[in-house]
């Protein structure tokens, strides 16, 4: 690995912890209020029934529990943020980490509520952007908000990295 790489590595790390970070603290505010919320133990029983070949479920809450499922699927968020955060840094290149605007991590935030409307969401059972849930634009406008929080995230990393050097 070319030593130029290990601070854009850093820079990643830093940005994708700070943006899933800034979706918890989003997701626990939800929560607090009384408004259902993703459980990531739900993530974690649907990736270890992926592990072992089965990809969609009618409802992944009748679905067998998975061992450490909890564990399974909070590993999955923070690893989906670290790839989110690398994705994006790619996109924009490296003159952005000097330079943080708003407008790109917040695009690519939402953009990213594309993997749980085509993945993540038909897999658990909810149908396609959440189209088998009870009130599916309430759910889908909550992954949006969500996801924009997580661009917001992304953001407030870049400002963090330029207050740390």
């Amino acid at each position: 690995m070319p030593i130029e790489a290990i601070p854009a590595l850093l820079h990643g790390l830093l940005l994708g912890v700070v943006a899933t970070l800034a979706t918890d603290v989003w997701t626990l505010s939800l929560r607090l209020l009384g408004i259902p919320v993703l459980d990531w133990a739900m993530v974690g029983r649907w990736i270890g029934h992926c592990m072992r070949g089965q990809f969609r479920h009618d409802s992944i809450a009748q679905a067998a529990a998975v061992r450490h499922e909890r564990v399974l699927g909070w590993s999955t968020h923070y690893v989906t943020g670290l790839v989110f955060a690398a994705v994006f840094l790619s996109l924009v290149g490296p003159a952005w980490i000097t330079r943080p605007t708003l407008a790109p991590p917040l695009v690519f935030g939402i953009a990213t509520v594309l993997f749980p409307f085509l993945l993540l969401q038909p897999g658990l059972g909810l149908g396609v952007a959440a189209a088998r849930t009870p009130r599916p634009w309430l759910a889908r406008s909550r992954s949006i908000a969500t996801h924009a929080v997580f661009g917001l995230g992304l953001y407030a990393g870049g400002v963090a990295r330029l207050a740390l050097s």
